[in-house]
């Protein structure tokens, strides 16, 4: 905010107090405007957030003696507000001339001007503004913290996507102080950043870079009186259980970003962000193979060797039939399409069956004499010929 404007505004009026009040009156004034329109009351309005900066702006003159003085002393000399600076003078915000160009020739001009006044306007103000008449007060919406949990999903919940309760805990205003850090509910603007919650520092070039302010912790207030509950951050420990929706298709170790989902932001700032690193339990029969679900089934040496039809289970679903061709060998593996994970897109991956043929451990009756009889069928031909050959050639 300008000089000029600071010269314009009824701080008095700001708080709604008499040009006489006392320290304890404006104090008082100050504390009730503050707890009504603080923007942790008022989320999301931003006339509130306009008339608190207002209020801490009114505050941090008027409730500082000195500052109170000096302001006393330009608003009497330059009646009240109804200075306005011609077209040679500060269009900008920049008060730096002399009182005599501003009084003219009426005001003699040069030291003696201006009832003795000499020098520049911003020596006059420099105590109050302590900018150069340039700088802005002005407390800054902070945005929340983002949030990091997990949460452990059956293999179904993770493949078919699950609603589950996520009990968290944040930095949320504190309810003794509604945030602002000071027991009395009366923080100031801090000094050092002038409420804008950051300071500059030179990094050479011309250039210049900016961090969180040192004193105030990048809130742009100080309370003067630190809140037990929360040592003066005006933020506090809490805990809250939220329905979170995990989407289908997630897999084992994905991290989901959940937006506006983090803690509370602070004047009005935005929520940060909830981070969930998802957990899947594995499954009795199936597996995963990125968009894939994969399952083993076994099959009899006859099914293997004759073919047929073998019934497979689904997930969450009603089982499939894959036709299994004569001669199959153990290990070969099908794909029933659609079977599969949820993709991004909303499709299906598949769902790829390994068959494994099922040697039985007791053979028996009329099933031993078969096998005899086909043992004695296939007595001349050797399937490991071809291994040793490729063997003896390598």
């Amino acid at each position: 905010m300008s000089t000029k404007d600071f010269i314009e505004k009824d701080f008095y009026k700001v708080l709604g107090v008499p040009k006489d009040a006392t320290e304890a009156e404006i104090k008082k004034a100050y504390r009730k405007l503050a707890r009504e329109f603080h923007p942790d009351a008022n989320k999301g309005n931003a006339k509130a957030e306009e008339r608190f900066k207002e209020i801490s702006e009114a505050n941090d003159v008027l409730g500082d003696p000195k500052k109170r003085k000096e302001y006393d002393e330009a608003r009497a000399l330059f009646g009240n507000g109804g200075f306005r600076p011609g077209p040679g003078g500060a269009g900008g915000g920049n008060f730096n001339f002399d009182l005599g160009d501003l009084f003219g020739g009426g005001a003699q001009g040069g030291q003696g001007g201006a009832g003795g006044f000499g020098g520049g306007i911003g020596d006059v103000f420099g105590g109050l503004f302590n900018r150069g008449g340039t700088g802005t007060t002005r407390t800054q919406p902070r945005r929340g913290q983002d949030i990091d949990t997990e949460v452990s999903l059956s293999f179904t919940e993770a493949i078919e996507g699950a609603t589950v309760p996520l009990r968290m805990s944040s930095q949320s205003p504190c309810k003794a102080c509604a945030g602002t850090g000071d027991k009395n509910g009366t923080p100031r603007v801090c000094p050092t950043c002038v409420g804008t919650g950051q300071v500059a520092r030179g990094s050479g070039g011309g250039f210049s870079l900016t961090d969180p302010c040192p004193d105030c912790k990048g809130r742009g207030l100080i309370a003067e009186h630190p809140c037990m509950e929360c040592k003066g951050s005006g933020r506090a420990k809490s805990s809250r259980t939220m329905q979170v929706r995990i989407p289908a298709g997630v897999s084992d170790g994905q991290r989901i970003r959940l937006r506006g989902k983090g803690a509370p932001g602070e004047r009005g700032g935005p929520a940060g962000d909830l981070y969930v690193t998802v957990h899947v339990d594995a499954h009795p029969v199936f597996g995963r193979k990125e968009d894939n679900l994969t399952v083993t089934v076994p099959v009899t040496f006859t099914e293997a060797a004759l073919g047929g039809e073998v019934r497979v289970p689904t997930l969450g679903g009603p089982p499939v039939t894959l036709k299994l061709p004569p001669g199959t060998p153990n290990g070969r593996t099908m794909r029933a399409r659609g079977k599969g994970a949820v993709r991004k897109d909303g499709t299906r991956g598949d769902l790829l069956v390994t068959v494994e043929v099922s040697v039985p451990k007791d053979v028996t009756g009329k099933a031993r004499d078969a096998l005899e009889a086909y043992r004695e069928a296939t007595a001349g031909e050797d399937p490991r010929a071809e291994l040793f050959q490729a063997a003896k050639g390598a």
